[in-house]
């Protein structure tokens, strides 16, 4: 396995519908002595209502705090941005791009795929949907993008959990899992969660997420949706054949790439000792071996698709058509 994860910039993307309290997080990172310094990337800087002294070295873009955080505002392509930063790598220990004004978190995650400069000094360490209590409910009625954030996350802020009963928060946090049954979810008041709870997590890494719980995919055919998003899972105990399964996944991600927001897999290849781990963002995916099976354990490949409109019997066939001859 390859050890970008020690050797490149760690990204946290921050997510979230208007007034879950994503201002209110990045304030705290900006401001607080926390002992780390981020890079902060955000669409407007005065939407943050940073207070001007906390500015020490402004230019047209990059902004320098006084607690060590760099903020920059994206008025061009996030690309050139983190272009900029990488120029500052000594000067911070993270980056976090906040998806203000995108519904959806997808494109900027992909961009850590997509563009060979960005993937060589950087690694998509989290997305993190910060999810407002009191209104999930509304929201989800009203708002496709809610449940595409939700889908999306790695990790969910559950905020303003002040102005909710305990009878409601666990409804709520039982609509966050089925629209998504993989994230962790962390309670939370005006977005007071410790620093190290969303960064520095290698969340998105699957070895990583395996490694603190190894039952992460268990589970054979879990079917859960939230009105037009739901998530399905499948295994078998079979060995695949690596190159059906990457013909079939490539297919299948071209044709349907839109409709799935998050794909994640742990493989049994025949005639290989270690694990392969896979995700994907919508069509951008990634995988790589994860070192050996536990040991005891089955050698089962499970692979969990989130997204919408998916069909169970085809996508069941689909992988059991993976199976080596």
């Amino acid at each position: 396995m390859s050890d970008t994860a020690d050797t490149t910039v760690p990204v946290t993307v921050l997510t979230g519908y208007l007034g879950a309290g994503k201002t209110t997080l990045l304030n705290r990172i900006l401001s607080e002595e926390h002992g780390k310094k981020y890079a902060v990337v955000i669409n407007e800087f005065g939407e943050l209502g940073v207070d001007n002294d906390l500015v020490i070295d402004a230019d047209e873009e990059v902004f320098e705090m006084n607690n060590g955080c760099i903020c920059c505002t994206v008025r061009g392509d996030l690309v050139r941005i983190l272009g900029n930063l990488m120029k500052r790598r000594q000067k911070f220990d993270g980056i976090i791009v906040e998806t203000t004004g995108l519904a959806d978190p997808a494109p900027v995650a992909q961009t850590f795929y997509m563009d060979e400069d960005v993937k060589r000094a950087t690694h998509l360490d989290a997305i993190v949907t910060l999810v407002d209590a009191k209104n999930l409910a509304a929201r989800l009625a009203d708002s496709k993008e809610a449940a595409s954030q939700i889908a999306f996350a790695d990790i969910v802020v559950l905020n303003k959990m002040d102005l909710v009963t305990e009878e409601e928060a666990a409804e709520v946090e039982r609509r966050i899992r089925a629209i998504n049954p993989y994230a962790e979810i962390r309670r939370a008041t005006k977005s007071e969660v410790p620093i190290e709870a969303v960064m520095g997590r290698e969340a998105f890494k699957l070895d990583r997420i395996l490694e603190r719980e190894p039952e992460f995919l268990s589970g054979e055919d879990n079917h859960s949706h939230n009105e037009d998003i739901m998530s399905l899972s499948f295994e078998v105990s079979e060995p695949l054949d690596e190159n059906k399964f990457n013909a079939w996944i490539g297919e299948l991600l071209q044709s349907k790439g839109q409709d799935l927001l998050r794909t994640k897999g742990v493989l049994n290849f025949k005639g290989q000792e270690d694990r392969f781990a896979f995700q994907a963002v919508h069509m951008i995916a990634d995988g790589d071996y994860i070192g050996p099976w536990p040991e005891g354990s089955a050698r089962k490949s499970k692979i969990v698709f989130i997204g919408r409109d998916l069909n169970r019997p085809r996508l069941r066939r689909g992988f059991e058509s993976c199976v080596a001859a």
